[in-house]
């Protein structure tokens, strides 16, 4: 179970902990930034300098579920064994061992089978 987060709360920490390194501290506000969700609000006054680290940050995220793309179908969701789930693809080294053992499986069988 996660345990919740309160967003208000984390955007003014994330403010708190940039702000002493803003170069020119006596600046006006360039931006309001609102966030209000079932456990508080916030309303954030925030300089250039709090803004542009705000965007890197986002910029900078990774999702922990975000293993690719799937390169049969095009989806992203691979598994923690990137294995697609939506086109049963398996990647990786693993993958490929397989894709290339059941190609000599099924040249081995076509040289056989005369048909």
């Amino acid at each position: 179970m996660n345990t919740p987060f309160d967003p208000a709360a984390v955007v003014a920490e994330f403010i708190d902990a940039v702000s002493p390194y803003d170069p020119h501290p006596d600046d006006d506000p360039v931006a309001m930034i609102g966030v209000r969700t079932a456990l508080g609000e916030g309303v954030f006054a925030v300089s250039d300098h709090v803004v542009r680290a705000m965007c890197k940050a986002l910029a900078a995220y990774r999702d922990p579920e975000d293993r690719g793309v799937c390169v049969g179908c095009g989806g992203r969701h691979l598994d923690e064994n990137l294995h697609c789930r939506d086109c049963g693809r398996l990647h990786g080294i693993l993958g490929q061992v397989i894709a290339q053992h059941a190609a000599r499986v099924a040249a081995a069988e076509a040289a056989q089978d005369p048909l």
